[in-house]
């Protein structure tokens, strides 16, 4: 008796692209850094997806796998891309200097008590 099993081959997906200089979440106009940076605070997937209703909780791990598989090269784009947003000026900083340093300062003031 020979008996045949049927193969289905798999094809992996993909979670993530790289498009227009910056990292997104596959079909959609979510950045992965907006994933990534939940994940970094310490948000589960399950509250990444709430925050973001229109990426499935498969998306969410997707990117989060992505990352962890990429790690030092994501770094290194996180941490280039938040230098160059620094030096960008900021409509608030020429427009209500006194305003943009108190936000600055409760930013920092945040930054500190999560830490």
């Amino acid at each position: 008796m020979n008996v045949r099993k049927s193969m289905v081959v798999v094809q992996p997906k993909t979670y993530v692209e790289y498009r227009n200089n910056g990292y997104w979440i596959r079909g959609t106009r979510i950045s992965l850094d907006s994933v990534i940076y939940r994940f970094l605070e310490g948000l589960s997937p399950e509250s990444i997806r709430q925050s973001f209703p229109l990426l499935t909780l498969e998306q969410v791990y997707g990117a989060i796998a992505f990352y962890l598989a990429n790690r030092p090269e994501i770094d290194n784009y996180l941490a280039t891309e938040e230098a160059e947003f620094k030096t960008m000026p900021q409509p608030l900083q020429t427009s209500d200097p006194i305003l943009y340093q108190k936000l600055i300062v409760a930013k920092n003031q945040t930054k500190q008590s999560r830490a």
